[in-house]
């Protein structure tokens, strides 16, 4: 008589080596050592340590040998590509930077309610604008510090009643590419407004507090020194005629930096990593 187990196992005669690998991480997580009973063929039971574990091994040796020290310099090569948060961090912090160079992660998968995209998404509509854009250029994509979307509503009544509510941008989610000292600089603008005298001034809409004076502030100032940067190639008009400002829409303040970064001291900032030493340049 045939006979059948019901429900089928979906893990089927992979179950052991899999229970056995999450017990790994498990173990991992509490701090545990990591001895994994593998034979050479990936099968449980032999005593060996299997190349898995001992990559695995390797990794958070690795992880711990940061832990002690995370200040000690970290020798990257710099890529031939930055969005403007990374311009940012490179400001604020370069061996945070290197340090994600040297070992890419992912971020945490909550980007809407840690940078208020709901507020970004809503001007967006709001203007008239809608597109498809990167994980990078996410509106609010190089906001540190933003308030969770839960506060859409009131953060709508507070822009509603701000100088900006009854101004028209000549231009939303403007998407640029620029050369700063070799590297190309991406990122978007959130709007750009034309001011009487004839020049420009570029917005990007800040949903949270503003950062304490010194070098937070001067770190979030990059952001909008890049993007002047940009709108001034983009418009072919000078750099000075081209202004730059932080509306924090929860505190009814609009920042304008009056000593951003200009072009030569972008690039001062960007040359400042050291060059590889490699006849292909840049990485």
């Amino acid at each position: 008589m045939a006979s059948a187990t019901w429900p089928a196992d979906p893990l089927g005669a992979r179950r052991a080596l899999l229970e056995e690998a999450a017990g790994l991480v498990h173990a991992a997580r509490a701090g545990a050592p990591v001895a994994p009973d593998f034979d050479p063929a990936g099968q449980p039971g032999s005593g060996s340590l299997d190349p898995w574990a001992q990559e695995v091994e390797l990794l958070l040796a690795e992880r711990s040998a940061f832990a002690p020290d995370p200040s000690a310099p970290v020798d990257v090569v710099l890529p031939a590509h930055l969005s403007v948060s990374q311009l940012v961090t490179l400001r604020r912090d370069p061996q945070a930077l290197a340090r994600t160079l040297r070992r890419p992660l992912p971020t945490r998968p909550d980007p809407y309610a840690r940078r208020g995209t709901a507020f970004h998404a809503w001007l967006e509509h709001r203007f008239g604008s809608e597109q498809l854009l990167d994980i990078d250029e996410l509106p609010g994509a190089a906001d540190e510090d933003a308030a969770p979307d839960a506060a859409l509503t009131r953060l709508q009544e507070l822009f509603e009643h701000s100088e900006w509510a009854e101004r028209i941008p000549v231009a939303v989610e403007v998407g640029f590419a620029t050369t700063v000292a070799g590297v190309v600089i991406r990122g978007r603008m959130d709007a750009v407004y034309a001011d009487p005298d004839g020049g420009y001034e570029v917005v990007d809409w800040k949903t949270g507090r503003r950062p304490a004076p010194g070098r937070e502030a001067d770190s979030a100032a990059v952001q909008l020194a890049a993007y002047r940067l940009a709108w001034a190639e983009l418009a072919g008009c000078p750099v000075d005629r081209v202004r730059a400002a932080f509306p924090y829409v929860a505190e009814g303040v609009t920042v304008r930096p009056a000593d951003l970064l200009d072009a030569a001291s972008l690039n001062a900032l960007v040359s400042s990593v050291p060059e590889p030493v490699s006849p292909l340049g840049r990485g």
